[in-house]
């Protein structure tokens, strides 16, 4: 799976103090955030042909700068498919309630959204907690943590007008002081769909919902690209709606992670990571002081 996901939302709570490597010299949390370029206003998502209208509390990390985030200060492996990272003004990097919005784009095609009034999202989560629990017992043979799936957060809704389908999930993993908060946001175009995905504590689910809200009109595709502009004989995706809360194409491969489901569970040292986030990283943050070069040391 996409372990950035997780491993980036619960790494902003490292707080300051720590230090990044960073080509062999160590800088502190905060030499490392002032030395990132953070933008507002509108920015383009290169290959998405979409951009961000980025204000009202938020600051926005272009790829570049977001991957060296995710990559340098949170340990996570290379992925070019970052698009950048849009972080809350009143929750900045280090902070106590720090979180962050991954963005990232698929271009599977036009999503159909012709189910959007039959969907039963009840029906989904019952599936989706069946599936989860049927891998546990092959998480724990593979050194990964077991996790629930306790219910959504916030229900999935979606704007017909806006073309954007959002909800939250609950998750419990073991060994965890509290609960995550997995919260997506999709926003349709013509060839594919944006997706915009924080994870912090549910303690914190009032601040990411609040925050969420903010960033849900934030998106939209270039002209030429919006859901509206699709033609007949355009390329259109293999699932609608639905599928997008329940995992979409990843369940060719019976794993939900491609869409951020974050339900297969992480490796120990990324539980541990979680561990923290839960209960404060300050706490235990001599867990993280031997790392390789390129991550929080």
């Amino acid at each position: 799976m996409k372990q950035w996901i997780l491993a980036a939302a619960l790494a902003v709570g490292l707080g300051a103090g720590v230090a990044v490597a960073q080509e062999g010299e160590g800088m502190t949390l905060e030499q490392f955030v002032q030395s990132l370029d953070f933008k507002q206003g509108t920015v383009v998502l290169p290959g998405a042909d979409a951009s961000l209208d980025v204000g009202n509390g938020f600051h926005f990390l272009a790829a570049e700068d977001a991957q060296r985030v995710l990559e340098e200060a949170w340990g996570n492996p290379p992925d070019d498919t970052v698009l950048g990272l849009l972080v809350p003004d009143d929750a900045g990097l280090g902070s106590d309630h720090s979180w962050a919005v991954v963005v990232t784009y698929s271009d599977d095609g036009y999503v159909s959204d012709e189910d959007a009034r039959e969907i039963d999202y009840a029906e989904i989560l019952a599936d989706m907690q069946e599936e989860t629990e049927s891998y546990n017992e092959q998480r724990k043979e593979e050194g990964y943590s077991v996790m629930h799936l306790k219910g959504w957060a916030q229900p999935p809704s979606y704007d017909a007008a806006g073309k954007r389908l959002y909800w939250a999930k609950e998750l419990e993993v073991e060994g965890a002081d509290s609960n995550a908060l997995n919260y997506d946001i999709r926003v349709l175009g013509r060839g594919g769909y944006l997706s915009l995905n924080a994870v912090a504590d549910i303690g914190d689910l009032a601040r990411v919902k609040d925050g969420m809200e903010k960033v849900l009109p934030m998106a939209k595709f270039n002209a030429g690209h919006a859901y509206a502009d699709y033609k007949d004989g355009d390329k259109t995706a293999a699932y609608g709606l639905a599928a997008l809360v329940a995992g979409g194409v990843a369940a060719k491969s019976g794993l939900f992670a491609k869409l951020g489901m974050l339900l297969l569970g992480l490796k120990k040292f990324l539980v541990i990571g979680l561990i923290a986030f839960a209960a404060g990283f300050k706490k235990i943050a001599g867990l993280f002081k031997k790392k390789p070069e390129g991550t929080v040391s």
